[in-house]
């Protein structure tokens, strides 16, 4: 059993102090997994790193006491979360109030005419909720994979399937999800 596991089991057994335990167990993992997601967002993105890690983590300890199955379930949990504040945080950003629909331009990019594609990281989150809907490990691969910055390999240890299971599940993900995005289209 790992050390992640038993401070998550005395969590759920109401030791108080075990969540002071818990970050600097798991910080270091967790802040790679967020730099690596954060280096794949559009440059000028206000979010950083640090502050993923620690919204995610208040939110994974915060106030009420999860019944954590172990180290899986709680990376598993982490990916979710840092998915939904980044999901949050676009959606904010497209408010009217925020930019709206506005793109920062530099100065020496101002006279260029051509845009850059973007990627709509709300309808993702749609087409996402959808495929949890119909099929949800090949769901949270897609957590895990896109908005977690795991390797298939990562991510097949995590959901404890195969390599060769979760490149099958990371093909169909990608095509059912690029379909799903593109149908309005």
């Amino acid at each position: 059993m790992s050390d992640v596991t038993r401070i998550l089991i005395a969590i759920e057994q109401g030791d108080a102090k075990a969540a002071d335990k818990l970050l600097p167990v798991v910080y270091e993992e967790l802040r790679r997994l967020a730099a690596q997601k954060m280096s794949q967002e559009p440059p000028g993105q206000t979010l950083q790193a640090t502050a993923l890690v620690h919204e995610a983590y208040i939110r994974l300890v915060g106030d009420e006491a999860a019944n954590w199955k172990g180290r899986t379930h709680f990376f598993t949990a982490a990916a979710e979360a840092m998915r939904r504040i980044l999901i949050e945080n676009a959606r904010r950003k497209r408010r009217l109030r925020h930019g709206g629909g506005q793109r920062r331009v530099g100065l020496d990019d101002a006279c260029m005419a051509i845009e850059e594609p973007s990627e709509d990281l709300v309808a993702l989150d749609e087409a996402l909720a959808k495929l949890a809907i119909e099929d949800p490990i090949k769901a949270d691969l897609v957590k895990l994979r896109y908005f977690a910055g795991l390797t298939i390999e990562q991510a097949a240890q995590i959901l404890e399937i195969s390599r060769a299971t979760a490149d099958r599940y990371w093909s169909y993900a990608r095509a059912w999800l690029f379909h799903e995005i593109n149908k309005g289209a």
